[in-house]
């Protein structure tokens, strides 16, 4: 407040000059001479319009892979390890050396089984020959000439001695003698008979004998092939459990390394009861091409496919376990991996998708910022499904053809004139579900 003096000489002047103080302290922009600021010019921001997509929906699950053919290496002889023929690690095929044993006993033992074998083979030739056979047959022919000259010796003295020519005598001797003839051809008759029924037991006594001889040899022969061990499939072999001059043992529990074929290799993993059944009445459990998502969120470039299901569902999990095959030519899937595999589950016809970037989180709900008429930005507020890629799946709260904001919504506010610009979006790989629904949507196929 100020106080003001009466000025006898100057009235007038001293009242405008009080007014224009007075005026100058009250206040107002026209009295300080300030102009109006200019309006700001419109915020330049990202935009993308809502567009229309047939997007296939995946779901994905744990899994681990595993070598369904593994080999344990083992010992069919016992032996000393002369040699150690591969490095652990290594990719061996079928038939490759991987132990060399000590084979002398095993040579040595083949040796006198063949010995054997070659004594059998004689007498079985010997017998063969049946000696005594023909030399019964040489026997029984001399009784017969014997007794058919006896009974020459009787028909001609016997017509003698009717006729008195020839003394009686002469006569009983000669049947005398042709009675012993004839007891020796029967004689040497029963000697053949026995001779032949002889040789045959005997060949087939020394043919059973010689078979048996040759199945020691080839046993053998097997023990000395046995000395050396070769890779029975192709595979990824480990570690040698028995280092060189170890001992062998055929019978030992553990094995001597393990072999894993690794091309295919093997997925397992589980999927509850209600999602077996909608694959099976759907019947794309088999035809659907598996992606694996290794351990380091990497795509596996092969395709894989289910080939078995277990016989039964776990009753304490629900689950149920599918085995897939994925081609693992490089070699470079090994058993006990852990991963996630991504398999086809539906298709979404005709969904409306926009970048995940747009979407804004606020408390409870999600919103984005629409560009409208005017180029005035409005707040949406929307419902969300499933991912799909870099984009997602919008429910409820836009349509077709709207503009939403990508970039710049932390530089607007509801009702600011902005300056849209096209969005460019990067091409992505289908990434994780998120959202109420359990799927995930791979790369969206735009509709027409």
């Amino acid at each position: 407040m100020f106080l003001l003096k009466p000025c006898p000489k100057l009235p007038m002047l001293c009242l405008t000059l009080v007014l224009v103080v007075t005026a100058a302290l009250s206040g107002g922009p026209e009295a300080r001479g300030q102009a109006a600021a200019p309006a700001p010019p419109p915020t330049p921001v990202l935009v993308t319009e809502v567009r229309t997509a047939d997007v296939p929906l995946f779901s994905e699950y744990p899994a681990q892979t595993y070598a369904r053919d593994t080999v344990e290496v083992r010992g069919r002889v016992s032996g000393y390890v002369e040699q150690w023929l591969f490095k652990p690690g290594q990719e061996v095929r079928a038939g490759d050396v991987l132990y060399v044993l000590d084979a002398r006993p095993y040579e040595a033992a083949l040796t006198q089984a063949k010995g054997n074998l070659a004594q059998g083979e004689a007498e079985l030739e010997f017998a063969q020959k049946q000696v005594a056979v023909l030399q019964a047959e040489a026997g029984l022919a001399v009784a017969q000439a014997n007794m058919l000259r006896a009974q020459q010796d009787v028909e001609r003295l016997a017509p003698l001695v009717k006729q008195d020519a020839a003394p009686k005598q002469d006569l009983e001797t000669a049947q005398a003698v042709l009675d012993a003839a004839k007891a020796n051809v029967r004689a040497g008759q029963a000697n053949l008979d026995q001779a032949r029924l002889s040789t045959r037991t005997q060949i087939a006594s020394t043919q059973g004998k010689v078979e048996a001889l040759r199945g020691a040899v080839r046993a053998n022969e097997l023990n000395l092939e046995y000395a050396t061990i070769k890779a029975p499939i192709a595979g990824l072999i480990g570690d040698t459990l028995v280092p060189v001059g170890g001992l062998v043992n055929a019978t030992a529990p553990q094995p001597l390394t393990t072999i894993v074929p690794v091309d295919p290799m093997w997925v397992r993993f589980k999927v509850t009861e209600s999602e077996y059944l909608t694959f099976k009445k759907r019947g794309n459990l088999t035809q659907s091409s598996l992606t694996l998502i290794l351990a380091d969120g990497t795509q596996f470039p092969s395709r894989g496919r289910v080939e078995n299901t277990v016989n039964e569902v776990d009753s304490k999990t629900g689950t149920l376990e599918l085995q897939a095959r994925f081609p693992n030519p490089r070699r470079f899937l090994l058993p006990g991996q852990f991963g996630r595999v991504r398999i086809e589950t539906d298709v979404r016809k005709g969904a409306l998708l926009i970048p995940q970037r747009a979407v804004q989180q606020l408390q409870n709900m999600q919103t984005v910022l629409r560009v409208g008429s005017g180029n005035k930005v409005e707040t949406a507020v929307v419902t969300i499904r499933e991912r799909a890629g870099d984009n997602v799946i919008v429910d409820t709260g836009l349509k077709a053809g709207d503009r939403v904001i990508v970039e710049g919504q932390l530089k607007v506010r509801p009702g600011m004139a902005v300056a849209p610009s096209a969005y460019q979006a990067a091409v992505s790989v289908p990434g994780p579900a998120s959202g109420p629904a359990q799927g995930r949507a791979a790369s969206p196929t735009p509709k027409k």
